[in-house]
């Protein structure tokens, strides 16, 4: 039967030919493929096996297996003896073909195959359903026969029961990848509920593994973390797995994605790795002597914290990459967990800070209404710069730590100083301050270590100093700078030793006494100059305080200002009503080189001018800074030296005149004296 295709695309007709079919077909030939079914070979190569025998029961230069898409509307080639024509969609006109659902002669081959001159197709049925068909191609013009359709018919069967082996064995496969999935997933949220509430997951470690079991059959897992140095620290392991010597330094980032050692026997290029990741492999050797072959391990990250998880099996070759998926959602599981962990770290210690940071407001304010009480001494400011202050004056009132206060002339640093005090052990025990700007070198050692009867011309009895007085309380030094070398090195053995004697004793005294010193100059260049000892030095700043300028504060200058304003009403018989608005911004626009004492001298005379009024800006009568006209004096001492010099010359070297036409008292000249050096080198 021939059929000759139409020019207007319509199906075509059949009519018998003249050829009949080979009768001395090879009848062994389909016996040839059952073995190849029994064998469930993918239907591709099925196919090669096929057209192999086909070639023997029906001539032809091309075979193909043309499948349906699930809804018919996209023929394509799955399999051909063409190169090239695998998975080639088909065109319209052969669709029709197909169509038919029947089997089919052609004498004219329509799309690709116009090289050809003859076909036939079968079409392949699965359940009474068609699946596709089977083409065979021949370059010879009515090559077929209605003979030769049963014997295709025969062999698209055997193509159909291949093709429904597969398709079986792809639900099966798929139904097998399901089941896992479902297992997995089942395994996963099981896994996320047992660490879902828990903050430390080394406390349910053992329990995290024997669920993992199920995802990823193991006989040791090890949890690793990796601190900012490189460190690995173990930090969980399942009760499998025995306690193994410390790693080295880990070589970060993670030298390869995962590591698998089918055989921790054998070397390998994984076991480079593992020496790369770790940089003593005693950890390998400790897993072999525990009776482990096998080793997979991953890393994932919790935050800023890596982790790395070793699944450790005793069967060689029990991992693979296949397993390296699920291994991946264990950790990254566990990593979850680290870090709900460190969240839960980090949330606490906020909390804490918060009620430290609660704790000590609470202390500062409490300790301010205490001083103010007990001494009079108000502790007044809003400003970050002044709470900083007494924040660090609280956190270390409550130790015995010698403190230095260091600040500009005026800024406070004797108020602070005794709010150290009543915060501290000592606030039952006295508080003594001592100027060592104000006493020459000789008297201020008398007044600080004290002394013993006829220790000097005029000592008829014996005195006890400001050490001694001290005892049981706090020393403050101001103005520690002005010290003489001769009482720093005294001083210093005071700190060191705990002890001293008095001027003219022998028999050493206890010195119990806590030392808060305060300095408006730079020791740092004290030191460099070589005016001030430097193991005094440090021996004073083990904690210092730094007050900063008012200038620096300027939301302190309105508390301050009605601080100040009633303390100064108590002893007016006709206190100061306020200060007006441009009372207060002359305030604000002051730099005050004077600091906190400067505003109040401001303020007192102007509560005196204003007669029980409001303060006005003309009131304070506060000097602008003034622009020099000429180059600026960069050294003040300098100028204060030559000074000093020019009114001793003057004088004649007489220091009471010399220190009245100063304004200075005769031991402040003294100060300044030996500040400069000797009195050769003032002009005396």
């Amino acid at each position: 039967m021939d059929v000759i295709w139409p020019d207007n695309g319509a199906l075509p007709s059949f009519h018998m030919g003249s050829r009949p079919l080979n009768e001395s077909a090879d009848s062994d030939a389909f016996q040839e493929l059952l073995p190849a079914l029994a064998r469930g070979l993918d239907v591709r190569d099925f196919f090669r096996h096929l057209t192999g025998v086909a070639s023997r029961v029906v001539p032809h230069d091309e075979a193909r297996l043309v499948l349906l898409s699930d809804d018919r509307s996209r023929p394509h080639t799955y399999a051909s003896t063409r190169d090239g024509a695998a998975e080639e969609v088909l065109d319209g006109t052969t669709w029709a073909i197909v169509d038919a659902n029947e089997p089919r002669l052609l004498d004219v081959v329509p799309g690709p195959e116009r090289d050809m001159r003859s076909a036939l197709t079968v079409p392949l049925r699965i359940e009474n359903r068609s699946v596709g068909f089977f083409a065979l191609f021949s370059r010879r013009a009515h090559a077929y026969s209605p003979g030769h359709l049963g014997e295709a018919e025969r062999l698209a069967a055997h193509l159909a029961v291949a093709l429904s082996h597969e398709r079986l064995a792809e639900r099966a496969r798929d139904a097998a990848v399901e089941q896992e999935r479902l297992a997995t997933l089942e395994c996963s949220v099981e896994l996320l509920r047992a660490i879902a509430d828990v903050l430390d997951i080394r406390s349910i470690f053992p329990q995290v593994s024997d669920i993992a079991k199920k995802m990823l059959p193991h006989d040791g897992l090890l949890l690793s973390f990796v601190d900012r140095n490189g460190e690995v620290v173990q930090a969980a392991r399942s009760a499998d797995v025995p306690e193994m010597k410390a790693h080295a330094v880990v070589r970060m980032p993670f030298p390869a994605d995962e590591i698998i050692i089918d055989d921790i026997t054998i070397p390998s290029e994984q076991h480079r790795l593992a020496t790369l990741l770790v940089k003593d492999t005693c950890a390998l050797d400790d897993a072999v002597q525990a009776g482990y072959r096998a080793l997979l391990c991953v890393h994932a990250r919790a935050r800023e914290q890596a982790i790395l998880l070793a699944f450790w099996s005793r069967r060689a070759k029990a991992f693979d990459r296949r397993d390296v998926p699920v291994a991946r959602r264990i950790a990254d599981h566990v990593a979850l967990a680290v870090s709900h962990e460190q969240l839960a770290e980090a949330e606490r210690q906020v909390a804490e800070a918060r009620a430290r940071a609660q704790h000590l407001e609470a202390r500062v304010k409490r300790l301010s209404e205490e001083l103010d009480v007990k001494t009079h001494v108000r502790v007044v400011g809003e400003s970050a710069e002044w709470l900083d202050v007494l924040k660090k004056a609280t956190q270390v009132g409550a130790t015995e730590t010698t403190v230095l206060v260091s600040g500009e002339s005026g800024t406070g640093k004797e108020v602070v100083a005794r709010f150290i005090h009543r915060g501290s052990a000592r606030r039952t025990g006295p508080f003594v301050a001592l100027n060592c700007a104000a006493l020459p070198e000789q008297l201020l050692e008398s007044e600080l270590f004290g002394y013993e009867r006829g220790a000097f011309t005029g000592a008829q009895l014996a005195k006890p100093g400001q050490i001694e007085l001290a005892s049981g309380g706090v020393l403050f030094l101001d103005e520690v700078s002005e010290m003489s070398p001769s009482a720093q090195a005294k001083f210093l053995r005071v700190l060191q030793e705990r002890e001293f004697q008095r001027l003219g004793g022998t028999r050493p005294l206890r010195a119990n006494i806590r030392v808060v010193a305060a300095t408006n100059r730079d020791l740092t260049k004290a030191v460099e100059r070589g005016d001030f000892r430097e193991d005094l030095y440090y021996r004073l700043q083990v904690f210092e305080v730094h007050i900063p300028p008012l200038r620096e504060r300027r939301a302190d200058i309105v508390p301050l200002s009605e601080a100040f304003l009633q303390e100064i009403g108590k002893s007016f018989g006709r206190p100061p009503a306020g200060l007006t608005r441009d009372a207060r911004e002359a305030l604000l626009r002051h730099d005050w080189p004077g600091n906190v004492r400067e505003l109040r001298n401001a303020l007192e005379r102007a509560a005196i001018l204003c007669e029980g009024g409001l303060i006005d800006a003309h009131h304070l009568a506060l000097r602008p800074a003034s622009k020099p006209s000429g180059p600026a004096i960069s050294d003040l001492n300098t100028l204060e030296r030559e000074t000093i010099e020019r009114v001793l010359r003057e004088c004649r070297g007489n220091k009471s005149k010399a220190a009245r036409r100063l304004g200075l008292s005769r031991t402040q000249l003294y100060v300044r004296i030996r500040k400069y050096g000797h009195e050769a080198s003032v002009g005396v």
